[in-house]
């Protein structure tokens, strides 16, 4: 019997052999070739629907009324107390502070807010409107060392009674949110009640997570009910305001916590 042959290879094991690597340009004959990717740019946003005021910046607010009340009238709390029926949704602009509690802002702090945005936007592509009035109502106040008694003390200052769920200002034109939001958080943090930077489309985000907050509630023992059948007698420790409000405000604050 012969002998196998040692230099003998069969035909089928060439064709398993790797191709030959390309040129470094990566084309035929080094020649490099482009290429050109899809991208995706983010639309610019329409501001066809705005329209600016006469004035773009905020204007002077008086420290006293034009015609200033003699009358020294009392504090009623009432002015501060529950939720606002009146400035409650955006009417020029789409960005504001919403006020989430109760007070009182004096001329000090008009002009913190008119000076702090002025000189932040920017009066070309932004603008800005008040939602509160001027301050009118009168405040008095005893001198200092003034001995008690003697009947109510002169009037000191004038102020403006803001309740909850109240815009304070408003802020538009051609700008985002992040623009504005930073001076508006410095103003927002130096009110003398609780509020809060916001835009449209936040404020129609937060009624609707209170509105499915109340509807997906799995407590039934809600506050309304607990008042309305009297248990353990709890009327004769409430205020009529406590079963008009349903317990979400007490005096000037709001407690949003409760349902």
């Amino acid at each position: 019997m012969a002998a196998p042959d040692r230099h003998f290879r069969p035909a089928a094991m060439w064709r398993w052999r790797l191709p030959r690597p390309r040129p470094a340009g990566g084309g035929p004959g080094g020649v490099t070739v482009p290429r050109a990717g899809l991208k995706k740019y983010v639309l610019p946003p329409a501001y066809s629907g705005i329209t600016f005021p006469e004035r773009t910046k905020l204007k002077f607010m008086d420290k006293v009324p034009a015609v200033p009340k003699v009358r020294r009238e009392p504090r009623r709390l009432r002015d501060i107390r529950g939720p606002s029926r009146e400035a409650t949704d955006f009417t020029q602009g789409q960005y504001g502070i919403l006020a989430l509690g109760g007070g009182y802002l004096h001329w000090g702090h008009f002009e913190m807010i008119r000076l702090t945005i002025g000189r932040s936007m920017d009066p070309k592509t932004m603008f800005a409107i008040w939602r509160v009035p001027a301050p009118s109502k009168p405040v008095t106040r005893k001198s200092l060392g003034h001995r008690m008694g003697g009947g109510k003390g002169p009037i000191d200052r004038y102020v403006t009674a803001v309740k909850s769920g109240r815009l304070v200002v408003e802020v538009g034109g051609h700008c985002e949110f992040e623009e504005v939001k930073p001076f508006l958080t410095q103003v927002a943090r130096k009110l003398p009640f609780p509020a809060v930077p916001i835009s449209r489309d936040g404020l129609e985000q937060m009624r609707q997570e209170e509105e499915e907050k109340r509807l997906n509630n799995q407590n039934p023992w809600t506050f309304e009910r607990i008042v309305t059948a009297n248990m353990l007698g709890m009327r004769k420790y409430l205020s009529p305001y406590d079963l008009q409000l349903k317990g979400r405000y007490w005096g000037k604050f709001f407690l949003k916590h409760r349902v």
